[in-house]
């Protein structure tokens, strides 16, 4: 009997303690579950976005569209971002709900992406395509915002999550291609459809974030002040010159691969390349890139020439394997250029003026270039031929490049100090005083 009295009174501590530690340990469970179902919607929502933007240029020729229609349909998303960004934006932040919202955008952009895919006309897939990029054309910021509501306050980072989206962009377009290729172009409005709604699964499962992190949808207030610095303006501007051709590749090297005679596989075999080492290149620039802005400024030249050969490669190509294995340039040139621009932006405005630095930054080398790439390159395209368009973009991204070196030499002599670095360097004296 004393035995048995002295083990339950033993028992009773580790009785408490399973009491305690079985909430504890389900709700651990549950953050594991979610952090899985947050990897796979990031997957899928990754993987639909490149199937539109890869194969959907080779649907809208198939139906009967030229150069020049198929590049004022694909830069339309550009156009429409200025107004649907700040949209969804703002109606996150006063519902505080942001699974919804997004939950809201992907049933808006799979309603919209069936009535596209049903439309014969040009003018009817325009109006329907505004109406698909109001919804598709903020997902990707209001999904990272979401994830970075779910890892905020764990020790997950948000790298972990970016990384399943760029896998699900290159194993879904080499892994589509065979499929286009075998059932026909048309079958892309079910692979989207799949997609889309095995987002939608792994979005429903997830449980309401507890924190909502701010998505800053009104940024401009400070653009005034923002403007009147002119070496930022100057990087604006440049880099829109460098943007420009990126934009027209991405449209149209679909149809550059399938006139040289390649197939569809081909062309998920090309989009597999440029985003495959992605990932890697942009942990890279992050563990060794100086936060200095001579160096970022040097490195961002050397990228934009990259751009520049890249180009000029792309206008000799004589066969579709060529041109897809150019391709493995864009994990470079495309993940460094917007890496450094994003934290050139941060160096070169005030930190009261970042949210509007980033936004314009985002407008003119997103946005502007976006719209004028399309158009243009269609044009190009066109009338002139595709060897032209790529030879245009060796022109503008080669003055875009000297614009970038001018600016690294002015930087590095010490002829220009930034209000970002000036605070930064009162904050380092000033904590080196105390």
């Amino acid at each position: 009997m004393i035995e048995a009295a002295h083990f339950l009174r033993q028992s009773l501590p580790c009785k408490a303690f399973l009491r305690e530690g079985v909430p504890s340990l389900r709700e651990n469970l549950d953050n594991q579950h979610s952090f899985i179902f947050l990897k796979w919607f990031n997957f899928f929502v990754y993987g639909s976005v490149v199937l539109f933007t890869s194969f959907f240029p080779l649907y809208l020729q198939d139906v009967g569209m030229n150069k020049l229609e198929i590049g004022s349909v694909m830069s339309a998303g550009a156009l429409v971002s200025l107004i649907a960004n700040p949209f969804w934006g703002i109606w996150t932040d006063r519902y505080q709900n942001i699974r919804r919202i997004v939950l809201l955008m992907l049933t808006g952009t799979l309603v919209l992406s069936q009535l596209i895919f049903q439309a014969h006309t040009y003018e009817s897939v325009y109006i329907f395509i505004l109406f698909f990029y109001f919804f598709q054309g903020p997902l990707f910021a209001e999904s990272n915002t979401m994830i970075l509501s779910y890892v905020d306050s764990s020790p997950k980072r948000f790298g972990s999550f970016r990384l399943w989206g760029s896998l699900g962009w290159a194993f879904t377009a080499i892994l589509a291609g065979p499929v286009i290729e075998w059932a026909g172009v048309s079958v892309l409005s079910y692979l989207f459809a799949l997609l889309l709604c095995l987002a939608m699964v792994m979005l429903i499962s997830l449980p309401r974030p507890k924190n909502i992190i701010g998505s800053a949808p009104l940024p401009f207030r400070g653009l005034g002040k923002t403007i009147s610095n002119p070496f930022f303006l100057c990087f604006i501007f440049f880099g829109i010159l460098v943007s420009i051709p990126n934009t027209m590749n991405g449209i149209f090297v679909p149809l550059y691969i399938t006139e040289l005679g390649g197939s569809k596989t081909m062309v998920g075999l090309a989009v597999f390349l440029s985003s495959i080492l992605e990932f890697g290149v942009l942990l890279l620039f992050d563990k060794l890139l100086r936060k200095r802005i001579p160096v970022m400024l040097a490195c961002l030249t050397l990228v934009s020439l990259l751009f520049v050969l890249r180009w000029w490669l792309m206008a000799d190509a004589t066969t579709p394997l060529q041109v897809a294995f150019i391709q493995v340039l864009h994990c470079i040139t495309f993940g460094g250029f917007f890496y450094v621009g994003t934290q050139l932006t941060m160096l070169l405005v005030a930190r009261p003026l970042r949210s509007s630095g980033q936004a314009l930054y985002a407008l003119a080398w997103s946005g502007v270039a976006g719209i004028l790439g399309g158009v243009l390159g269609g044009w190009l395209y066109k009338n002139l031929g595709v060897q032209t368009m790529y030879q245009s973009a060796v022109f503008l991204t080669l003055i875009g490049t000297l614009g970038f070196g001018g600016m690294w030499l002015f930087a590095g002599s010490g002829g220009y100090r930034p209000p970002a670095a000036q605070e930064e360097e009162l904050e380092d004296i000033s904590a080196a005083r105390q």
